[in-house]
């Protein structure tokens, strides 16, 4: 059996975007690693969803090691910088951020757990973060590079299959009036365009759709920012298979020309 090390920018990137790739690699022998940059301290809560003395930052590390229960993630580790914020924000100049980290030593971190690990599969973010967040393109960034200085030769980008949400966008009334309801922001982000992936440019397509009761409430231990009433949480079992039912990456230097590659193992 192989070894897999996912590499994530804040909690709860991790339950959106791999977990289901994650359960089946576990469910499959393999073993699971997570890593994660930051704790998400920029993220947004709810007024007084903190208990007194209480941390995001803290909240958001413990409910990524619930989360990491319900994947059957094997090793959870955190970098330990902080949050950058979205582009463009006062956060992005926080020394302590991880888009101002050193970047030797960052890939240094990394590298030394995909050596501990003797890591056969990383996952990384695509080269522009998903949709621009500074933390996800370091992650890129990082990332490619310490797979390179620890050997490892099975990397892949986690991405956002932007073909099939504008299709679903235009194509299913349902699914566009969904969309309307997240909040201004995500909802700007859709219609970026360098938000994900163009079909084309993907070549793995993994099928989580055994997964998804798993990987909603996966989702749904990050309760700080995913609530069950939240745009994630209050999906109808149909719109969050739609959504989440395949997991994208992209193997930079391959290009498909038939079908979709589904094994990130071999």
């Amino acid at each position: 059996m192989a070894t897999m090390v996912n590499f994530h920018a804040h909690p709860d990137d991790e339950a959106i975007a791999t977990s289901g790739t994650m359960m089946k690699a576990a469910d499959e022998g393999h073993r699971v690693v997570l890593v994660v940059a930051t704790k998400g301290e920029q993220g947004e809560t709810e007024p007084d969803a903190l208990s007194p003395g209480e941390t995001l930052g803290g909240r958001r590390e413990a409910e990524t090691h619930d989360a990491a229960k319900i994947i059957g993630a094997h090793r959870v580790e955190f970098l330990g910088y902080e949050d950058s914020g979205m582009a463009g924000e006062e956060a992005n100049d926080n020394p302590a951020c991880f888009w101002q980290a050193d970047f030797d030593e960052a890939v240094e971190r990394v590298a030394r757990i995909l050596v501990e690990e003797s890591a056969d599969v990383l996952t990384v973010y695509d080269d522009h973060g998903g949709y621009g967040h500074p933390d996800h393109i370091q992650v890129h960034r990082v990332g490619v590079d310490a797979a390179h200085k620890a050997g490892v030769e099975r990397v892949f980008y986690v991405t956002m299959n932007r073909t099939q949400i504008l299709r679903q966008m235009a194509e299913v009334e349902a699914f566009a009036e969904a969309i309307e309801e997240i909040d201004a922001e995500r909802a700007e982000r859709f219609s970026e365009e360098d938000f994900g992936t163009e079909e084309a440019e993907i070549t793995h397509a993994v099928d989580v759709s055994a997964y998804l009761k798993r990987k909603r409430s996966a989702m749904l231990a990050h309760a700080s920012q995913i609530t069950a009433d939240s745009f994630f949480g209050s999906m109808t079992d149909k719109q969050f298979a739609d959504a989440f039912g395949t997991e994208w990456f992209v193997a930079p230097g391959l290009t498909r020309t038939g079908d979709f590659a589904t094994d990130l193992f071999r």
